[in-house]
């Protein structure tokens, strides 16, 4: 027996829509205005969609409890995963002492804030997402920024927000490989309309962050580092998108704007070293420390950068992978109808060798001898680790199973369509569904998987290339991230800042927002203004592309299924 999604479950798309948007207003409220904690948040939020699912999209309650066990398993595994092993990572540099070497290191290159932030939450941030992603690149970056003496809410929230850039190219491209599968795209054409949009993104967030840290006045002091930063990046990420395909911009712009900025830190620097107010002089800056040093206290972070790049090679994976199992979730897998009469399957992967937060953990076992830890003593740091992580776990958990009950129940694909409807204005909305569904989902991967078939449909059904809003949908999805609460438990947690999720969200949430609106404005000019910058299809591509959305005819025929 199967249950068939409701698109429209009122018989009105806008009432219908108005009704599904309320689980994701309510988090907002929560966060923003009551100011509860993450993981209530996520509980409230959780309990909310159950209840819309179950009495407005008249979604049987084993399904619909089932979905929520789903989501929860993915969210302890692989998401919690990765921020557990990273987490344990970075308390051995602690434990150890070896983080402060690492700090004067740091200071070495400049002792001065906001260039730090460029080169740890900007640069290497952005070169851990293309290597690793899924909270990995915040959860490091804000802990060595926390770690180096930064107020802990600035090191979350600058990191959130440096998170944006990079997050189509993460994970050696995972994101535009979705994407493509799911519209019919070729990658590289993806690729390309994405890297001809997110560069101007990355030009002007080294600017942005800094701005952030020390005001106006403050930032134009370091105004040349800032455009060699932003414009070492900016050129690499559009080179790479566009010639080389979505593998590899994240990293070698990451790389390459890290060693351009201390290049030029070498023959330049700022009048006036600029730290918190409040804060000590770098007085200890003045320590030495051998080369040999410095290496062993970086030691755990070149393991995790050498072992997440190894653990990404596609021979290495397969061999990986081999050692994965599959279960089909029973009772759920299989027994869904999407809009289009396709049965969802509900899949667990549990690929605990591939994993990223499995590369993370072999990179802190490899590191506990090199750091002057015995075994024993990794393993209580590992327990005390987790003690550490329960509410975020909990956070985690509960907003993916809440991205589970609101996907499988049909309320995304309700506020889709709604969306699909404003016609000539669509393409100024595509970026917006894609940060929507980041925001629910917490990984730009997902909601390429969710709405890169409908962005596509939508295009051919008004006249628009459909490059240019599957490619919106990957980027207004990146900037969807610094305002998922799953990322910013991640933030939270890296930084010792547990509870204080709703502050982070309120602060996070307008930076979001006006980078969305620049998006936005910038899709919809590409669709009718600037077609020059949009790639041709190949025919190929075209003939294969995948047929429009069903009509509201056929929509409503499948509701009563």
């Amino acid at each position: 027996m199967t249950w068939s999604q409701p698109v429209d479950p009122l018989h009105n798309l806008v009432l219908s829509a108005l009704i599904a948007v309320i689980p994701i207003v309510f988090i907002f409220w929560v966060l923003i205005i009551k100011k509860v904690k993450g993981y209530k948040a996520s509980l409230m939020g959780l309990a909310v969609a159950l209840l819309i699912a179950v009495l407005i999209y008249r979604m049987p309650v084993k399904l619909a409890l089932l979905s929520t066990v789903h989501g929860a398993l993915y969210g302890i595994f692989p998401i919690c995963w990765i921020v557990i092993t990273v987490i344990f990572l970075f308390n051995i540099t602690l434990k150890s002492g070896q983080f402060e070497i690492i700090k004067h290191s740091m200071a070495a290159i400049t002792p001065d804030r906001r260039l730090q932030a460029l080169l740890i939450a900007f640069s290497f941030g952005a070169f851990l997402e293309g290597t690793a992603g899924f909270g990995a690149p915040v959860a490091i970056t804000a802990a060595l920024l926390a770690g180096l003496g930064f107020d802990a809410f600035y090191a979350a929230g600058i990191c959130l927000i440096a998170n944006t850039a990079p997050v189509a190219f993460g994970s050696i491209g995972i994101p535009i490989t979705v994407a493509s599968q799911v519209s019919g795209i070729p990658e590289l054409v993806l690729s390309q309309m994405i890297g001809r949009t997110l560069p101007l993104l990355s030009l002007a967030l080294p600017f942005y962050l800094v701005i952030l840290i020390a005001g106006f006045r403050r930032t134009m002091e370091v105004l040349p580092a800032i455009l060699v930063s932003g414009i070492s990046f900016a050129v690499l990420q559009w080179s790479c998108s566009n010639y080389l395909g979505p593998g590899l911009p994240d990293i070698i712009a990451g790389i390459g704007s890290i060693v351009c900025l201390t290049a030029f830190l070498k023959y330049w620097k700022p009048r006036r070293v600029w730290r918190f107010q409040g804060e000590e002089g770098p007085a200890a800056e003045k320590m030495t420390y051998s080369t040999a040093q410095v290496l062993r206290a970086w030691s755990p972070f070149l393991l995790l950068t050498v072992i997440i790049i190894a653990w990404g090679l596609p021979p290495v994976r397969r061999l990986l992978d081999a050692a994965s199992f599959k279960f089909a979730v029973p009772g759920i897998d299989q027994v869904i109808r999407d809009y289009k009469n396709n049965l969802l399957p509900h899949v667990f992967n549990f690929n605990f060798l591939s994993a990223a937060g499995t590369a993370a953990l072999v990179s802190a076992l490899l590191a506990l001898p090199l750091a002057g830890l015995t075994f024993k003593e990794g393993m209580k740091l590992f327990a005390d680790t987790l003690r550490q992580l329960k509410y975020p776990i909990l956070t985690i958990a509960a907003i993916l199973a809440f991205a589970y009950i609101v996907n499988d129940s049909g309320i995304t694909i309700t506020i889709a369509n709604a969306l699909a409807g404003t016609g000539f204005l669509y393409p100024f909305f595509a970026p917006v569904l894609g940060w929507l569904g980041v925001f629910i989902t917490g990984s730009d991967t997902s909601s390429n998987a969710l709405f890169g078939k409908l962005q596509y449909a939508t295009a051919g059904s008004i006249g628009v290339s459909p490059v240019v809003t599957v490619a919106a949908n990957s980027s207004g999805g990146v900037v969807g991230k610094m305002i998922s609460p799953q990322s910013i438990a991640v933030a939270t947690a890296a930084v010792g800042l547990i509870g204080k999720e709703a502050r982070l969200f309120r602060f996070t949430v307008k930076h979001s927002l006006f980078m969305l609106f620049f998006i936005a404005l910038l899709t919809f000019a590409q669709a009718y203004y600037l077609k020059w910058t949009v790639p041709s299809m190949p025919e190929k591509a075209v003939t294969t592309a995948p047929s429009l959305l069903p009509s509201k005819e056929r929509s409503a025929s499948a509701v009563g299924e």
